[in-house]
């Protein structure tokens, strides 16, 4: 059962709405959809929400170290909480995805994301939950640095609130790490 749920981005407002901090619209998007609140904790160097679903308690967090420096707010949070690698998922933009799309999967390496590949570092395993939110790549071979740290369209930010909308309807499936039925019903 997942306890802890990650939402990756960067902080500040040069990056807010931008597809690399899709992980974090994503948590925020829980957080205002359940009616809770995110308090900022100097000592897990993040903003961590709470919240219950279906009877079961998580623990939110957005990793207000940076992108590439992810991990260490992310161990402290496992190790005061006792929570295990394989109950964690981390939400993360993935360039390999059709934007708007979506898949969760288990394991795994960091495929050149700097934020998975800290956590990696920090946890030292790769026996966690990944909920990839597709960004696409940049078209005629673009920079992908200044492409995920770009604002799409407002069409697209249409697509993830709709995408966002069905996942929480998801959030039993999401939460007791069932892959088939996430990626089953959400294929596009």
């Amino acid at each position: 059962m997942i306890k802890l749920i990650v939402g990756l981005g960067n902080p500040g407002q040069q990056y807010e709405r931008t597809r690399h901090n899709a992980g974090f619209l994503f948590v925020d998007h829980l957080v205002g959809a359940q009616g809770a609140r995110w308090s900022a904790n100097t000592q897990f160097q993040g903003e961590v929400a709470g919240l219950d679903i279906s009877g079961h308690k998580l623990v939110l967090l957005k990793p207000m170290t940076f992108m590439n420096r992810s991990g260490s707010s992310v161990g402290k949070v496992l190790r005061y909480y006792k929570f295990k690698p394989d109950e964690l998922l981390v939400v993360h933009d993935e360039l390999d995805l059709p934007e708007g799309s979506v898949k969760m999967k288990r394991d795994g390496g960091h495929a050149g994301h700097n934020g998975l590949r800290d956590i990696i570092a920090h946890i030292d395993t790769r026996d966690f939950f990944r909920l990839r939110l597709g960004i696409g790549r940049p078209s005629n071979g673009g920079n992908v640095a200044d492409y995920v740290l770009s604002r799409p369209s407002s069409q697209v930010f249409t697509i993830w609130d709709g995408l966002f909308g069905r996942l929480e309807g998801e959030m039993n499936a999401l939460i007791s790490g069932d892959l088939a039925a996430i990626n089953n019903s959400l294929a596009q």
